[in-house]
């Protein structure tokens, strides 16, 4: 049996926008922006997103969220120097989780040259005896995220 790969995302997927700018360090020895370097974009899209959207330092509020999951699809590459536009959106937002993914465009078109999927867990910040356990989400950040939701949306 064959599963049929999800449509490649385009940017009217997406519902909140930011822009990054590709390093001269972001390119390996292949001639191509690193594999890493996308999970780097993806994870300060969704932190920067956040810090900016609820006015707050997302960091010392009583609960954070911590990266349960994250992946990426990659349809073709990104290079240096160029500007690299970064599209979000929520799948899910659940009890004490968030669902997003993150589109990465480079250059004129409307397909997303990469996407990212990017879960965050919500833990208690409050302890300092080790112990974290799942909390549900700050009421800022939910708002946040009801704001990025696209219900039925995502593969």
């Amino acid at each position: 049996m064959t599963e049929e790969r999800p449509p490649r995302p385009v940017r009217d997927d997406y519902v909140a926008w930011r822009t990054a700018t590709t390093r001269w360090a972001d390119i390996d020895v292949y001639r191509h922006m690193n594999n890493a370097v996308y999970f780097e974009l993806i994870d300060t899209a969704v932190n920067a997103h956040l810090l900016e959207e609820t006015g707050v330092d997302i960091r010392l509020l009583p609960a954070v969220g911590v990266v349960a999951e994250v992946s990426c699809r990659y349809f073709r590459e990104l290079t240096f120097p160029a500007p690299v536009d970064l599209g979000l959106v929520v799948d899910r937002v659940g009890r004490s989780s968030v669902v997003y993914r993150i589109g990465l465009f480079q250059g004129p078109g409307d397909e997303a040259a990469a996407e990212g999927r990017f879960v965050h867990v919500y833990v208690d910040n409050t302890r300092d005896d080790g112990q974290r356990p799942v909390v549900p989400l700050p009421d800022e950040v939910r708002a946040v995220a009801e704001r990025l939701h696209r219900p039925g949306g995502g593969a």
